[in-house]
């Protein structure tokens, strides 16, 4: 089979595709590589016109007449890969707005992807129309759209989910939804919002490359180490905040038992060697599931503070922490840690538990499998 992955973040369509390629299939990744993160991708969509003097004048026109000049050059370069983006059996969009241009020029693109190959699935793994719909008809539901109904995020800051409720957007929603196979979901936390829609397929959890990512346990000799690591760029979203003040606390708290890293923005190859020392790691609040980094640090064994709800033990049938559910509370994540400074035997033991959750449930080589059996039913 010859599988086309558009757009990538988190690392999720490399995975994938590692894992489609050990099953003797062929398979290409076209789309930006996520900015700092600088994920591979075979045909490169580079993001220009987005600084210095450039950047003021893309601002002009856009003011001015509304036309994104970004967009109209992404579109351009697709077109220089289209003649190696035709011919796939398979095209999954990682999204609805894998190429992150303005809607008239991302239908333009899956326009000619739907004329050159055979089936187009769509991944509901980020935010999209109907997840970005249901988290605000359910206001209740553990989101970052929970900090913006709050106010503590603006809505500027706000505008790569609030994009998903104009008028355009939902536009592009109803033309891919309409020629698409069907949609998967990646975790939990898009399974949710999908589940009574007529072209929801069902989840495939994130494949995780348990190869290359080796189980390296820390043993605990002297401090116990906790890894943050922050992008600027979603720091509300992802509750540095209350990770910030929680690891202040834990500080001035346990000071000569504890070393803390924080980092910032830092590419994804440096990213994963900066935490490969420490035993416990901070990633995110809002959610029911794991993200990436979160998956990939418990593949090594990490103590991950992470989406962990009720619904995701249900869902998996765990009756014992392979990580810990964070939530937005100082005192909860302060009183978590040091339940595990204070006992580093628990440490040892959820991260052996982690490593074998993701080796049951997260194997690159069989989520692929799964994805094949879908996409060869629908």
């Amino acid at each position: 089979m010859k599988v086309l992955l558009v757009g990538e973040y988190s690392h999720l369509h490399n995975s994938l595709k590692a894992g489609l390629q050990a099953l003797g299939h062929e398979v290409f990744i076209i789309g930006r590589n996520d900015g700092f993160k600088n994920f591979p991708v075979d045909f490169p969509i580079l993001k220009k016109w987005d600084s210095g003097v450039l950047k003021k004048i893309k601002i002009a026109v856009f003011k001015i007449s509304g036309f994104d000049i970004s967009s109209y050059l992404t579109y351009h370069q697709f077109l220089k890969f289209e003649k190696q983006c035709s011919g796939f059996d398979i095209v999954q969009l990682i999204n609805e707005n894998s190429f992150q241009c303005q809607p008239y020029f991302e239908k333009k693109i899956i326009s000619r992807l739907l004329k050159n190959n055979q089936k187009l699935y769509l991944l509901s793994c980020g935010f999209d129309y109907l997840n970005v719909k249901f988290c605000f008809e359910n206001p209740n539901f553990k989101s970052v759209i929970q900090l913006y109904l709050n106010h503590k995020i603006d809505k500027k800051s706000f505008g790569n989910v609030l994009k998903f409720r104009k008028k355009s957007f939902y536009k592009l929603h109803q033309f891919i939804y309409k020629k698409c196979h069907g949609i998967i979901a990646s975790d939990l936390d898009y399974h949710l919002p999908l589940q009574a829609n007529p072209k929801y397929l069902g989840m495939i959890p994130n494949p995780i490359n348990i190869d290359k990512l080796l189980f390296e346990p820390i043993p605990i000799t002297d401090k116990i180490i906790i890894f943050h690591g922050i992008n600027n760029d979603n720091y509300l979203k992802k509750g540095n905040d209350y990770f910030e003040k929680a690891l202040e606390i834990i500080e001035k708290k346990y000071n000569s038992k504890v070393e803390i890293i924080t980092v910032r923005s830092v590419p994804y190859a440096e990213y994963i060697n900066l935490y490969n020392r420490s035993h416990i790691l901070l990633d995110q609040i809002y959610g029911y599931d794991q993200g990436y980094n979160a998956l990939e640090s418990m593949a090594k064994g990490k103590v991950v503070f992470t989406n962990a709800e009720t619904e995701f033990m249900n869902y998996y049938n765990l009756s014992e922490k392979v990580c810990i559910n964070a939530i937005p509370d100082v005192d909860y994540l302060v009183n978590e840690l040091s339940f595990l400074i204070e006992n580093p035997e628990e440490i040892k033991a959820i991260g052996n538990r982690a490593r074998a959750f993701i080796e049951k449930e997260h194997n690159y080589k069989n989520i692929a499998q799964k994805y094949i059996e879908k996409w060869n039913e629908n």
